[in-house]
Order: C-alpha cells, then sequence, then structure tokens
C-alpha cells in the first residue's frame, strides 16, 4: 500500500452520520460556497458541508435563492469537494431543476453528482416531493429533504415566515418528514418551526434532523457561513448567532492594508525580492534609462542598495553571497 493511499483521509458517509444520530452525538453542518471556506471547515471538523442555493443571496447578491441554477451549483459544489477532504458534502437542488418532474430532478440531480463528486443533494418539499425522493434514492442517489420554511417557496409564504405554528400546519410538516422517511431520504432539514414542533419530529422519525431556527432538541444544527461569522450584514436571521465578527475584522486588516501602502510602508524589505549587485550594475549598462529618468533610477537603486544592507545584517550574511542564479 503506498504512503498516499495509508493517510488517506474517509470521508463522511450517511451512515456515518446516522451513526451519530443513534448515539446521540449532535450533527454539525453549515454552508460553504468555495474551496478556502471548504478547507477551513473541514479542518476545523465539521461533519457535513451544505453548498446552498443561499449563495445566491450571500455570494451572488440576490434577493432570494430563486434565481440560482444548476449550473452556479456545480460550479461552486466543485469548489467545495476540491477543498474539503473529510466532510459529507450536499448540494442543493435549485430552483426550477426538480419541480417539474422526478425525471427532470433525475438528470439534474446526476449531473450534480457527477459534475461536482458531492456524496448527496438536497431538495425542499415533503409530500409533494416524495415520489422524486424516492426516485432519486432507488437510483442511488442519496437525498437529504428539507421542510418547513423552503426558502424556494418564500413568495408562496408571502416572506421568511415561521411554519407549523398551528395545529393543522404542525400536523403537515410531521406528514412531510415521515413522507421523506419512507421515500428513502437519509436526513431531513426542519427549517423556521416552532421547537416543541421540531422535537416532535425528531421522535417521530429516525433519520437525522437537522434544525436551523428549529430549537436545540434536532439531530442537529445548520448555518449560513456567513450568518454565523457575521460576513453577511445585509440580514441578521433571528435563528443566527454571529461567533465572530468577521466584515469587521477583514475591514480592519483591509484598512491597515490601505494605510500601509499610502503610509509607503508596505511592501518592506521583508516582502521584496532583490539581485546581486553586479548583475544591477551589468543591467544598467546593457539598458541604460533615458536621460531624463536617470535621477529617479538612481534614486530607486539607492533604496535597493540601502535594503540589500538592510537584509545582510539582518541575516549576517557575507556581501555578495545573495547571488541570483
Amino acid at each position: 500500500m503506498s504512503a498516499t493511499r495509508a493517510t488517506a483521509v474517509k470521508r463522511i458517509s450517511i451512515s456515518d452520520l446516522q451513526a451519530m444520530r443513534d448515539k446521540g452525538q449532535p450533527i454539525t453542518m453549515v454552508t460553504a460556497y468555495d474551496y478556502p471556506s471548504a478547507r477551513i471547515i473541514d479542518q476545523a471538523g465539521l461533519p457535513i458541508i451544505l453548498v446552498g442555493d443561499s449563495l445566491g443571496m450571500v455570494m451572488l447578491g440576490y434577493d432570494s435563492t430563486i434565481p440560482v441554477t444548476v449550473d452556479d451549483m456545480i460550479h461552486h459544489g466543485k469548489a467545495v469537494v476540491r477543498g474539503a477532504k473529510r466532510a459529507h458534502v450536499v448540494v442543493d437542488m435549485p430552483f426550477g431543476s426538480y419541480q417539474t418532474g422526478w425525471q427532470d430532478a433525475m438528470r439534474n440531480a446526476t449531473r450534480i453528482m457527477q459534475e461536482t463528486g458531492a456524496g448527496s443533494v438536497k431538495l425542499e418539499g415533503g409530500v409533494r416531493v416524495a415520489e422524486t425522493v424516492h426516485r432519486l434514492t432507488e437510483a442511488g442517489i442519496p437525498v437529504m429533504g428539507h421542510i418547513g420554511l423552503t426558502p424556494q417557496s418564500v413568495n408562496q409564504f408571502g416572506g421568511f415566515k415561521l411554519q407549523g405554528k398551528t395545529p393543522r400546519e404542525a400536523v403537515a410538516v410531521i406528514a412531510d418528514a415521515r413522507a421523506l422517511e419512507e421515500a428513502g431520504a437519509y436526513a431531513v432539514v426542519l427549517e423556521t418551526v416552532p421547537t416543541a414542533l421540531a422535537h416532535m419530529i425528531t421522535q417521530r422519525v429516525k433519520i437525522p434532523t437537522i434544525g436551523i431556527g428549529a430549537g436545540p432538541f434536532c439531530s442537529g444544527q445548520v448555518q449560513v457561513f456567513h450568518d454565523m461569522l457575521g460576513l453577511y450584514e445585509d440580514f441578521k436571521p433571528k435563528h443566527a448567532r454571529r461567533f465572530v465578527q468577521g466584515a469587521q475584522v477583514l475591514r480592519d486588516g483591509l484598512i491597515a492594508y490601505r494605510e500601509a501602502v499610502e503610509a509607503k510602508e508596505f511592501p518592506a524589505a521583508a516582502e521584496s525580492f532583490y539581485m546581486d549587485e553586479r548583475a544591477l550594475a551589468l543591467i544598467e549598462k546593457m539598458a541604460p534609462p533615458p536621460e531624463e529618468t536617470v535621477e529617479d533610477f538612481t534614486e530607486a537603486t539607492e533604496v535597493l542598495e540601502d535594503a540589500l544592507a538592510s537584509l545582510r545584517s539582518a541575516t549576517r550574511e557575507p556581501a555578495g553571497d545573495s547571488a541570483g542564479a
């Protein structure tokens, strides 16, 4: 066995997630839309990464998830899968990619799985998409469900509103969860439903429930990367907690960069590259500057020579040992 194979990291499977649920081990899921974010999440040990169609709002600046396309999801999904070596990656099926029937859902889900390398897909709806979920899982495509507040139906709901707050609505949401489980979904997201209802659903199904705005009694929790890290300041959902003020941290860094450039403090010797003095003298002879720029070029040469002297002093290297290739 090669060293590469021996040290390969095992990616988390849907069976692992079910085992976590059965042991009562809380499951943590967060969204990601690019390679560096996925790498950071993977290094933090989170077991599931969702490439959510929420990218339409937090990455592309749309007012909702409706404009997001299958090509958008594949583009971002590829990057996340490349960045995450351990986490299970699930990719959202966007609006219009499965509502027109299970045949279209099969075609689009197959594309997403093949082209991204993701471990599963997620789609919204309960009873009304149960046949589609069944067809996909029968074909070997793992499916995560999503019920309660389903963002792709925000226009029908009249906004991002709490779902399942009346007895009739609550019974319908429970029926949705059961329908997804019976259809073969390996997990279900419960979004913006009362805590008590989410608790009841978690007790009534045997697959993991992942809550977002559904209280603490689900099998796990999911948050949008930009919400929990304070990167998206246009809107903060009630269910989101900002674990760090990320936008302010980034602003502070950018301001410090701008100020360093304006003060001519960046780049300094440590961030610059130099050449051997003999090579520099030869270049001056071979390509002399125009007469009117001699003074400026001389000043630049003096700055370079000062920087070289500083580097030699710092590294205690003899003069001339820094000759370039």
